[in-house]
């Protein structure tokens, strides 16, 4: 694997997760905090895939809630409306390969990356009990020399464009990775829209170095100006039921 740069916060509030930190996370974060004060974690050389691997075993219990359910159908249902049999796509922080698994047989070939190992464990076993064949999950960024510009007619980035150091950066490498004409389907959540508990226990989370990772709260704007910036056209915008705050965006390459 190649140096994480922009790529080392962790590959997830994301898929089922979303804006909506569930109990799950939250008693993670807190099992986090109890390793800090022991001092357990002083010599962890990549914090945040070490935080995502303590997650891996209850991260598909976070899809388990109502409103959590209605977001996933959501956005399977508008993803899949943008795919075609000779895709080739690259979802980048699969997590446990739930979507991957869920769209396999709209495209010709998925590659799902996520830095977390356990997370690819259990995509790689998940996807071997539903036999599908055409997806492999590799543990990786998405600046791994690997993955060659050019390669991809779709890339993935759910719940993940709110969570990198620089996302900037990471759009345009995006934008180099997939073929012209080539689309990037997200779904973000902008806490900058509103304040909210959630977020102003999470930023203080993260300003004191507790969460180990970035977390940028965008407000919308900022987030269509910045996919715009990278050389792309948005084609749709529309929020998540339920969750106001969480939007699912298209846009294309030019």
């Amino acid at each position: 694997m190649t140096n994480h740069t922009a790529d080392t916060s962790p590959n997830k509030i994301r898929k089922a997760a979303g804006l909506a930190l569930p109990l799950v996370i939250i008693s993670t974060i807190l099992k986090w905090i109890w390793l800090i004060v022991k001092g357990l974690n002083s010599n962890q050389i990549n914090k945040s895939e070490k935080f995502w691997d303590m997650i891996s075993n209850d991260f598909d219990k976070q899809a388990k809630d109502e409103k959590s359910e209605k977001n996933h159908i959501s956005t399977i249902e508008n993803t899949k409306k943008y795919l075609s049999a000779s895709d080739i796509v690259l979802d980048y922080g699969c997590a446990t390969g739930t979507v991957a698994i869920e769209i396999a047989d709209k495209v010709k070939k998925i590659h799902g990356i996520d830095i977390s190992s356990k997370m690819i464990d259990a995509a790689k076993r998940k996807a071997g009990e539903c036999k599908i064949e055409n997806i492999d999950f590799t543990q990786s960024s998405i600046f791994d020399e690997r993955h060659k510009k050019g390669s991809f007619d779709v890339v993935l980035a759910f719940n993940i464009l709110h969570l990198l150091e620089d996302t900037s950066k990471v759009v345009q490498r995006i934008n180099g990775l997939l073929k012209p004409e080539g689309l990037i389907i997200s779904v973000t959540a902008c806490m900058g829209e509103k304040k909210t508990l959630l977020s102003i226990f999470l930023f203080a989370l993260v300003k004191i170095g507790i969460i180990p990772f970035n977390m940028r709260f965008f407000k919308i704007s900022e987030l269509k100006d910045l996919i715009s910036n990278g050389n792309f056209l948005i084609i749709q915008v529309e929020n998540l039921p339920n969750n106001p705050l969480e939007y699912f965006i298209v846009a294309k390459k030019i």
